[in-house]
């Protein structure tokens, strides 16, 4: 019965601790993305500080104004000056891929950390120069993926390294759905999501990143030894100046990953598959997963829901900013996010050429 009392107590100081950290304060730079829904639900509930949003489209601000209740006093059209007047504590990157580079080169000399939806930029070039400003600045530079908070995904990793089925051989990932024409999205992410410039590619950038950002998290930043990939242009009459589905081949010593991206899958699919030397692991959502081991023994489960501060982008986002979590080596971190670029950036080249792309 002490024991028990004791534990109530260290769970009640720790949930008031947890309580008592103050809201983060962020500056959202752009509308145009239809992740934005996620921050301003967050924003509506009272879990961030909004202190700016920074949208030059008139149009975009009357309707989330509405949409979200927001005063007008949110709204600016200068990042850098807002950057200035409110101080915040980190800056959300909600417009076009290609622009990611522009909130960094505002953000990384005033000592201001950015968070950009995925991927990080939209050519490996620009990739670069956010690494380098990161680095100069001393500026943390994260990258949200909807699947870094999936349960399932870590129970997954967590499983392959008790080392109980021996190392990694085969990695599959699909991630896709019907075409962003198809599932309703806004006119205003559609228009920069099939631009080749703005977006950086189509459905390969879109999608094949996050089979990326997973293999280069599973090998533990480690490098492919090469990069084939295929792309194919199933609707050019929908989305004529981009491809619409991707595969990739990754290899590394003694592995193999493939990335299989679309916007031609009958339905929604974010899943991930591990075959190792003696079991394999299907992760099918973001909390359902099959095991099967080599005596053919299967079982599934619902993995775990994630600690607190990894739960989501603004938990994890909070916790890097007090020092809570490194940021280093993980799926949101920019060691991994430039592996990811370049994987990327090789399936494009071997697309173009037809040949394998060695790295």
């Amino acid at each position: 019965m002490v024991i028990r009392r004791l534990i109530f107590v260290l769970l009640v100081g720790l949930s008031s601790s947890i309580a008592a950290q103050p809201k983060i304060r962020v500056v959202v730079a752009g509308l145009n993305h239809d992740h934005i829904h996620n921050i301003l639900h967050e924003f509506k509930d009272g879990k961030v500080n909004i202190v700016g949003i920074v949208e030059p489209s008139k149009t975009l601000q009357l309707k989330f104004g509405k949409q979200y209740q927001l005063p007008d006093s949110l709204f600016y059209s200068d990042l850098k000056a807002v950057v200035i007047a409110k101080k915040p504590d980190a800056v959300l990157g909600y417009n076009a891929v290609a622009d990611h580079l522009s909130i960094v080169q505002v953000c990384a000399p005033l000592g201001v950390p950015v968070m950009v939806e995925k991927p990080l930029a939209a050519t490996l070039q620009q990739a670069k120069q956010i690494e380098a400003l990161s680095l100069k600045y001393n500026v943390k530079v994260l990258t949200n993926y909807e699947t870094t908070w999936y349960a399932s995904y870590h129970d997954l990793y967590q499983t392959l390294n008790t080392q109980s089925m021996g190392k990694i051989k085969k990695m599959v990932v699909h991630d896709g759905h019907q075409g962003p024409k198809e599932i309703n999205c806004s006119p205003e992410f559609l228009s920069w999501l099939t631009d080749p410039v703005k977006n950086g590619a189509g459905a390969l950038n879109d999608f094949g990143c996050y089979g990326a950002d997973l293999m280069t998290w599973l090998m533990k930043g480690q490098r492919p030894l090469a990069v084939t990939a295929v792309l194919r242009h199933y609707k050019p009459e929908v989305y004529p100046k981009v491809e619409d589905d991707a595969t990739i081949i990754v290899e590394y010593p003694g592995s193999t990953g493939l990335i299989e991206a679309s916007w031609n899958w009958p339905f929604s699919i974010k899943d991930m598959e591990v075959f190792a030397e003696t079991g394999y692991i299907h992760a099918f959502d973001d909390k359902n997963i099959s095991t099967r081991m080599r005596e053919n023994k299967v079982s599934s489960k619902t993995a775990s829901p994630l600690p607190a501060n990894s739960s989501n982008p603004m938990a994890y986002l909070a916790a890097v900013l007090r020092n809570e979590l490194p940021a280093t080596e993980d799926l949101s971190s920019l060691k991994y996010n430039m592996i990811v670029m370049e994987i990327l950036d090789a399936a494009k080249r071997s697309a173009a050429s037809g040949k394998k792309v060695l790295l």
